[in-house]
């Protein structure tokens, strides 16, 4: 059976060791448990096509779940039940691996110490400080750095087979702003409806389990369509009972940390699960929201030449010319005839350079800052981008209310990213369904 390239190494690491050690004047039980210890270690767990994964790989993928777990308060199932869970976690992982290899998709070195030397400069240190960092954490380096190739195969697989096949439609965009344009609106308020079916200290298991169930029921009515100040009126323990559990508003910042993530996240008019607190179940209606009603941007018309450097052309000739192209400009000749005469940027080449109405973000950073320090009518000199070196012109600017624009941005994002978790989910059932998996790990409970 072949191996991965990844384990071939550390397998022949570990048995050189169960060789020396085996070779020392130690007793025949130790002798023993040293070559089963290794055995064990390198048992294979899963047949994956033509590939193994084996009882090594998988400990150190449950070593790396385990702290993410005790992080989000997840208790830790029994060892079986862990194990087999991240073993599917990782024979999907390997599947991807195996369809990248297939399609030829590589992240070469140069890539990913760009991409590493950007994750450490967005936690403000060096790349010799990250790795100082995850070692004395007790991550190797290298294996960090593989893991991240593997992130970013896996990404770029799951654009090319899944994300650029997604589409969305102007209906759909129109549909989903008529039910949930809520939550798109930046949330500065809401006004929040109460429930609680309160349990007493010390309850026992079944007082607990029938607020559970009654608190569950509340909810299925509530989504049913019934009257939730009718429901509260008659079944609440809260305080706020009477008023129909009407809590009034919050600022998004104040709302009860029980009951924060729902202010956040639910719809108008949307009822949460049951949460449970120390003294019972919390319903809760998100009845109305406050937010930014209006994007008021400050759009930039503007004009530029673009004149891109090749073997030919050095940094130096392309910033000398754009500058006597300035030197005409200024002394009268015409922006657009110069711009269409000599220009790289074809696109707006052929309208004079006109680049229309920037929005901020719509240009690479370097752009922005140059285009936003000019006064209207003001000429930059010539600065560099990565596309090149450019002259710009700022002729007007003006403020806009772009709120419906970039409500109908926001609500295609929103429905591309849920098309994709979705798109996503499916394909990975289909790679699994496809390939020939064979479990070697024993996951019956004891």
């Amino acid at each position: 059976m072949a191996t991965t390239r990844t384990d071939a190494p550390r397998r022949l690491r570990a048995l050189a060791l169960a060789t020396i050690l085996l070779a020392l004047p130690v007793s025949a039980p130790l002798q023993t448990a040293i070559a089963a210890g290794v055995e064990e270690l390198n048992a294979i767990v899963a047949v994956v096509n033509d590939d193994v994964i084996v009882n090594s790989e998988l400990q150190r993928e449950v070593a790396t779940i385990i702290p993410e777990l005790r992080a989000r308060g997840t208790p830790i199932p029994p060892d079986k039940v862990l194990n087999k869970q991240v073993l599917e976690r990782v024979i999907s992982k390997r599947l991807q691996a195996q369809r990248a290899k297939q399609l030829g998709i590589k992240v070469d070195d140069a890539t990913l110490t760009t991409t590493m030397t950007s994750i450490a400069s967005r936690n403000k240190i060096t790349l010799e400080e990250l790795r100082a960092t995850l070692e004395s954490g007790g991550t190797r380096f290298e294996d960090f750095r593989e893991d991240t190739r593997s992130q970013m195969i896996d990404a770029q697989l799951q654009r090319q087979e899944v994300l650029n096949t997604i589409t969305v439609t102007e209906p759909e965009i129109d549909r989903f702003l008529e039910k949930e344009s809520g939550r798109l609106v930046e949330r500065t308020e809401v006004r929040l409806q109460h429930i609680l079916i309160a349990f007493p200290d010390g309850a026992s298991a079944d007082q607990i389990q029938k607020a559970q169930a009654k608190a569950a029921g509340l909810v299925r009515q509530l989504r049913g369509g019934a009257d939730f100040a009718k429901l509260a009126i008659a079944n609440s323990d809260g305080q706020q009972a009477l008023d129909g559990g009407d809590l009034g508003w919050f600022k998004i910042a104040e709302a009860p940390t029980l009951v924060a993530e729902s202010a956040r996240t639910l719809g108008k008019g949307e009822v949460s699960d049951a949460l449970r607190s120390q003294g019972g179940f919390h319903i809760v209606k998100v009845t109305d929201i406050k937010g930014t009603e209006s994007e008021a941007v400050t759009q930039t018309h503007a004009r530029h030449i673009l004149v891109r450097t090749n073997e030919v052309l050095s940094d130096d000739d392309a910033k000398t010319r754009l500058a006597q192209l300035r030197l005409r400009i200024v002394g009268g000749d015409d922006f657009a005839t110069l711009a269409r005469s000599h220009s790289d940027d074809t696109g707006s080449a052929l309208k004079g350079g006109d680049l229309g109405w920037v929005n901020p973000g719509d240009t690479v950073p370097d752009f922005e800052q140059a285009m936003t320090a000019l006064a209207p009518n003001e000429i930059s000199a010539p600065f560099k981008t990565s596309f090149g070196w450019h002259i710009v012109q700022v002729l007007e600017r003006r403020q806009a209310d772009t709120t419906a624009e970039v409500l109908r941005q926001k609500a295609k994002d929103a429905i591309r990213q849920r098309k994709a978790r979705e798109a996503t989910e499916l394909w990975l059932r289909r790679l699994r369904d496809e390939a020939y998996v064979e479990i070697r790990l024993d996951t019956e409970a004891d």
